[in-house]
């Protein structure tokens, strides 16, 4: 009897051995009820093209199953019908008479808030999260890299954990939202802290914390009331990838035989008489030496990564996506994404890294843009040419340059010449605004002492057309200058780590100037949250002239606020009858900052490098 019972189970094991050793399944789950009923499964394990698979599952049924060049990865399309219901499917891998089952779940969809999108009634906080707090010291030294915070461009500890005790001060500040730059896994020689470089699109680094510990974040935000927005990368992954030393297909990467640098020549992609060569060269070439360049041309690529961003939108309720190098991506795959992730989830919202100084290249990316005969189906997209001019026209200068010659402006007349060229726009309200990023020197500067134009910058910011962004520590006037290298730049936030000599996260631990411009922020966001003319309203603006002032109102229905800014150096009197058609009956406006009452009958006299933020009245 022993020796039968034997016998069956070796019988029983031949036929349930595995067909060849699965190691991954990407994603992991999916969903019940998603509008689109197409799902892919990325399989990797050895051998496992020689498989035949099969399932039975009401409401599910396989489309097709496409073999890769590596024998070791399968590529399944399956169809999840409108009938099917959550629960395990059984995907069944069947070769040389052996079949391997893997269990399969398919969850309801996620019913907890999420996927809001953001718009100009939002103002982004960027964070680096390895370099804003440490609430979990455990995690640090993790793979092969060490904590060192004396090292600028060494991990610093920063996590998921430090986050969580810090929404409180987040939500307090003003901002609506939250965007961080990466936090999926980057293991890579050196640390890769900025997270930049992944080599797991499914993975939360464990040096943050987990998916689960990032899920739970996004979720307490929500209850704070602050969106979420995901910094993603898909022009390009980690030189450590896990598929790095297996690639599913020849044509995964572009050069793939080896590192040939992007020339980062942008212009070349919407330049109507760019050669051909010099476009690939840009948009084809790795972005480093350890940012290898994906080839979204690869169909079974292009739909990973499409279904990688659903997938962490379904599961992490994440509200928006900022994407990291845009133009150097495939044109129409970017296109692609962003038009299946618009169908599946038609409230969100993707802003897309347009680094160009001028307005019209970065236009010519928007979505339904007039300048071009293809369709981004981007909707947001980053103003640069904003940020280099406000760094400029709020840096200090002499009085001279101050001033209207020749017919070209100066001054705060160049923010008027910027704002004018909003015509290229398809939709100027859909332009992310920001005086500094991670990627750009701070707006602040070693030493200043004086927040004139630090006000004037940020009152012009949040009362302008646009969405808003704020980079963490400049509320706080941290200073970093690029040139001193990147992790100048993304210092650590002081009071984030144990033991820091000043917590800054305090009113008590920062210094009196750091309160004045963080009050002034403060004042500044909350005010605006409940403002339905700066977050909804139309903009009407005046040319400097001589004075270097520069006037403008943002009007919605019967409420209208105006904003005078003073570029001068001198005490600038304004007579009002030349704003008189947005002023209109109003005789006097609330000023919100100081919240004195200014008349507005004759004259409105502002102070040197003053600025007025007036509700009328």
């Amino acid at each position: 009897m022993k020796k039968f019972i034997f016998l069956l189970l070796i019988q029983w094991y031949a036929l349930t051995a595995g067909a060849g050793t699965i190691e991954r399944m990407e994603p992991a789950f999916w969903w019940t009820g998603m509008k689109n009923p197409e799902l892919q499964i990325l399989v990797y394990g050895k051998d496992i093209a020689r498989s035949d698979v099969s399932v039975q599952y009401p409401g599910v049924r396989i489309k097709e199953v496409a073999r890769a060049d590596s024998p070791n990865y399968l590529f399944l399309y399956l169809e999840i019908g409108k009938e099917a219901r959550p629960g395990t499917l059984d995907l069944v891998f069947t070769s040389e008479g052996k079949s391997e089952t893997h269990p399969y779940p398919l969850q309801p969809r996620s019913t907890k808030p999420g996927a809001m999108g953001f718009d100009s009634a939002d103002v982004l906080y960027l964070i680096t999260p390895d370099r804003f707090a440490n609430g979990d010291p455990s995690n640090d030294n993790l793979y092969d890299t060490q904590v060192d915070r004396n090292r600028p461009n060494a991990r610093h500890g920063g996590d998921i954990q430090g986050l969580l005790e810090k929404l409180d001060y987040i939500k307090d500040l003003g901002v609506t939202a939250v965007w961080l730059n990466p936090v999926l896994e980057n293991r890579q020689p050196g640390g890769s802290y900025h997270g930049y470089a992944i080599t797991d699109f499914y993975r939360v680094d464990p040096r943050f914390g987990s998916n689960e510990s990032y899920r739970d974040w996004i979720e307490q935000a929500h209850q704070k009331g602050l969106k979420v927005v995901m910094d993603m990368i898909y022009n390009h992954c980690g030189s450590n990838h896990w598929w790095m030393n297996d690639f599913p297909a020849s044509d995964w990467l572009n050069h793939q035989d080896g590192f040939m640098p992007t020339s980062h020549r942008l212009w070349t992609v919407p330049d109507p008489h760019a050669a051909r060569t010099e476009t690939d060269e840009a948009t084809d070439g790795w972005f480093t030496r350890g940012m290898p360049d994906l080839n979204q041309r690869n169909r079974h690529l292009s739909t990973y990564l499409i279904q990688n961003s659903i997938w962490w939108i379904e599961y992490a309720r994440i509200d928006g996506i900022r994407h990291d190098t845009h133009p150097y991506a495939d044109y129409d795959f970017m296109s692609r994404w962003c038009k299946a992730v618009e169908e599946e989830y038609p409230d969100f919202n993707i802003v897309g890294e347009t680094w160009y100084s001028q307005p019209a290249a970065v236009a010519w990316w928007q979505k339904d843009s007039r300048l071009s005969d293809r369709q981004s189906n981007l909707k947001t997209v980053m103003d640069f040419g904003l940020t280099f001019t406000c760094q400029e026209v709020f840096a200090v200068r002499k009085e001279e340059d101050r001033t209207l010659q020749s017919g070209h402006f100066k001054g705060l007349g160049k923010l008027y010449e910027l704002i004018a060229s909003d015509f290229l726009y398809a939709d100027p309200n859909y332009l992310l605004t920001f005086l500094d990023n991670h990627d750009l020197s701070r707006f602040v500067k070693e030493g200043e002492s004086d927040l004139a134009r630090y006000k004037q910058a940020f009152a012009f910011l949040l009362t302008t057309r646009g969405i808003p962004q704020i980079y963490y520590g400049t509320e706080i006037c941290m200073p970093g200058e690029k040139k001193e290298g990147d992790g100048r730049i993304r210092k650590d936030f002081p009071g984030g780590w144990p033991g820091d000599p000043t917590d800054a996260f305090t009113r008590e631990g920062r210094t009196e100037q750091q309160n004045e411009a963080w009050d002034f922020l403060h004042r500044l966001l909350t005010w605006r949250k409940g403002n339905k003319a700066v977050t909804q309203g139309h903009l009407v603006h005046y040319a400097p002239d001589a004075s270097d002032c520069y006037v403008y109102a943002r009007i919605r229905d019967e409420s209208t606020v105006l904003v005078v800014l003073n570029g001068s150096d001198k005490t600038q009197t304004l007579l009002t009858t030349r704003f008189r058609e947005v002023i209109g009956k109003h005789t006097a406006g609330k000023e919100i900052l100081s919240g004195q009452t200014l008349p507005l009958d004759d004259a409105l006299t502002i102070p040197a490098r003053g600025v007025y933020i007036l509700e009328l009245h």
